[in-house]
C-alpha cells in the first residue's frame, strides 16, 4: 500500500490483510485469537488510561491500538471462515438499532428507568434467541 495523505477504514482492513498475508509480517502472521489477549488487554487499560487523564492525544492513539486489536481477530476469524469484519459491523449495528426502538423506531419513554427496562428486555429475547439458535444448530449436525 502506498502512503497517503488520509486513510479510510477499508485501508485499514487491507494493512491488516497485507500483514498477515503470504508476504506480510512473521509477527503478525503468527498470531491467533489466544496470542492477543494480552495486547488487547493492555491496549484497553490504555484507553482507560488515557481517559482517566484527559490525554485527548494519546486516547486518540490507544483507541487506533484498540482497533488494530478489533480488525486482527476480525481477519483471524475470516482467515478461519467464521466471520469477518464486516460481519462484525453489521452484527452490532443491528444490535444498537434493536436496543434503541426510541431512537430508531417510533417507541417512547417518559423515564429514564422505562428506558432500561426496555433495553433489558431487549437484551434477554436476544439471550433467548441465540440460545433457541444454538439448539437448532445442534440438531441439525446430528
Amino acid at each position: 500500500m502506498q502512503e497517503k495523505e488520509y486513510y479510510t477504514i477499508e485501508d485499514f482492513i487491507q494493512v491488516v490483510k497485507e500483514l498477515r498475508g503470504e508476504n506480510g509480517c512473521p509477527w503478525d502472521r503468527k498470531q491467533t485469537h489466544e496470542s492477543l489477549i494480552p495486547c488487547l488487554v493492555e491496549e484497553s487499560g490504555e484507553v482507560v488510561e488515557a481517559i482517566e487523564h484527559n490525554d485527548m492525544q494519546n486516547l486518540e492513539e490507544e483507541l487506533g491500538d484498540v482497533l488494530l486489536q478489533v480488525v486482527m481477530h476480525a481477519r483471524i476469524a475470516e482467515e478461519r471462515g467464521d466471520f469477518s469484519f464486516s460481519d462484525v459491523v453489521n452484527g452490532v449495528c443491528r444490535k444498537m438499532i434493536r436496543r434503541h426502538p426510541h431512537v430508531f423506531g417510533d417507541e417512547t419513554f417518559s423515564t429514564r428507568e422505562e428506558q432500561l427496562s426496555s433495553w433489558r428486555k431487549i437484551k434477554e429475547l436476544e439471550k433467548i434467541e441465540k440460545k433457541r439458535k444454538a439448539r437448532e444448530l445442534a440438531e441439525n449436525k446430528e
